[in-house]
């Protein structure tokens, strides 16, 4: 019941507003995540399987592979499977995935065909962290055996990402981050996904974090937001190791949702190591795009993991700091946003986090003076020429959240930027220009998701 005091009862009927939001906000954002999957089969400790998709009159199927630190599970069936808990140890291996077949026997339409997973094979773990160190007479160090186990790991890691190269066409590495509330399979299908538009042309890497828990509805945000945070320093690691594979030319970092701060964290990190290093994310890690779908983060924060080491000219470049002179070349490096105006979930996202703007909606229409964080964006990618904003107008179902693998045109689009390597303004990209470096998709589909 309502209170007769004037205040009370306005402060109730806001807190239960904004309570009713909070659970929608969440219900949107579960939503959003990919369709439920069986649980996995265990394929067999050391198997290996094909890279190149190959159709048989069952299904369709291919594998990617995964880097996870999910905390793994095991069915009763002694089924391989990875939840939402979290692991200290950093796992990688082999997904299988498959288009099941339709009614008649022959393998599906790819194009807007659910994928399934068929088998999960782990190849190699890290050692846990934090690595365990020992006294010397020199003072703390890891432990030697540690190491020898890291390095082990990072070979290995190395080996598969070899074998996977001297199979694909183009040698170079697609890296996949989902976003909130994604389970294992859910990260393995739409990595799976966006190879299959590429074409299976790359190397494809699901990076999956603990997400997907069952804190409920108020609780599961939350912590699979700290569970992103744990995730930083692994998915850190992961991507210099992958980068240092020799034959690897180029490396895509893709990422949705939650995602994209994930993401942006980890590569701050690796911004700061290439530039203390007199180098860039692009010579040393060979990051070729960064892409980012429907970035659930707030504009000021993203803004501040972009352009970091732009803001700090006393970090050391080399043994002193740099505070003038040129930066060391981007090379190749290129950040592509898509957002929408038309996303509800990043809508409610910004109403509950207080965001005047997350970059999943920011537009060439709320690009004022008023928002200090996108204007700074904006000059700091004109003056680089680093970056281009693509907005979606279309719907992509009740939500408008998954757009990046639902929506053709979005599918296009990226098929153009990433393996016809066409830039903004080519005609051949299905791109309207507004002002630059802002575009507009230009026939957004009516999705289905």
């Amino acid at each position: 019941m309502i209170s007769a005091r004037p205040g009370n009862g306005v402060r109730r009927l806001c807190e239960h507003a904004t309570a009713c939001l909070t659970l929608l906000f969440l219900v949107v954002l579960s939503a959003c995540a990919n369709g439920k999957s069986a649980g996995m089969a265990d394929a067999g400790s050391g198997a290996k399987t094909a890279i190149a998709s190959t159709t048989t009159a069952k299904a369709r199927n291919f594998d990617v592979l995964y880097v996870t630190d999910r905390a793994p599970v095991v069915s009763s069936a002694r089924a391989l499977s990875y939840g939402p808990g979290r692991d200290r140890a950093l796992s990688f291996g082999s997904v299988s995935l498959a288009f099941p077949p339709t009614a008649s026997g022959r393998p599906a339409d790819t194009s807007d065909a659910p994928l399934k997973v068929v088998a999960t094979t782990r190849i190699g773990a890290f050692p846990q962290t934090p690595y365990a160190i020992q006294a010397t007479a020199k003072g703390p160090e890891r432990l030697p055996a540690t190491v020898k186990a890291h390095e082990r790991a990072a070979a290995a890691l190395k080996g598969e990402i070899s074998r996977r190269l001297s199979l694909a066409k183009r040698k170079e590495v697609v890296i996949f981050i989902h976003g909130y509330n994604n389970t294992f399979n859910d990260a393995a299908e739409s990595t799976g996904k966006i190879c299959e538009t590429l074409s299976m042309d790359f190397v494809c890497v699901a990076m999956t974090w603990p997400a997907g828990g069952s804190g409920g509805v108020f609780q599961g945000y939350n912590i699979d937001r700290e569970s992103g945070e744990f995730a930083v320093a692994d998915i850190k690691k992961a991507i210099r190791i992958i980068s240092e594979t020799p034959g690897v030319e180029h490396v895509h970092l893709l990422a949705h949702s939650r995602g994209t701060d994930v993401l942006l964290s980890a590569i701050q990190q690796l911004g700061i190591e290439a530039y203390v290093a007199r180098s860039s994310p692009a010579q040393r890690y060979k990051i070729a795009n960064v892409v980012l779908f429907a970035p659930d983060i707030d504009l000021d924060v993203a803004v501040t993991k972009l352009f970091g080491v732009v803001s700090d000219p006393d970090i050391p470049f080399g043994s002193r700091p740099k505070p003038s002179g040129a930066f060391p070349p981007t090379g190749s490096l290129h950040l592509t946003v898509y957002s929408s105006p038309n996303d509800k979930a990043i809508a409610l996202s910004s109403f509950l986090f207080g965001s005047v703007v997350r970059l999943g909606r920011l537009t060439s229409t709320n690009m004022t003076t008023d928002i200090n964080g996108s204007n700074a964006l904006w000059e700091n990618s004109q003056i680089a020429g680093i970056a281009d904003f693509i907005e979606y107008k279309g719907q992509a179902g009740f939500f408008g959240h998954a757009y990046f693998n639902s929506d053709p045109a979005v599918r296009e689009d990226l098929v153009a930027l990433l393996r016809d390597r066409l830039k903004a303004g080519d005609p051949r990209r299905p791109l309207v220009e507004v002002k630059r470096p802002f575009w507009r998709i230009a026939e957004a589909s009516k999705a289905t998701n």
